[in-house]
């Protein structure tokens, strides 16, 4: 049991994301917009 928990491992990589990725996805998820009407869904992108 503690060879099992004492081995380091790497279970995060960090990314480098660019500052566009993030504005662009920020600015997406604000306008996409979920409505939900009995058994449907409609997705639409409000600009």
């Amino acid at each position: 049991m503690e060879k099992i928990y004492s081995e380091e491992r790497n279970a995060c990589e960090i990314w480098e994301v660019s500052k566009e990725k993030i504005d662009f996805l920020i600015a997406f998820s604000q306008s996409l917009r979920i409505t939900r009407f009995q058994m449907f869904q409609f997705e639409t992108h409000l600009n």
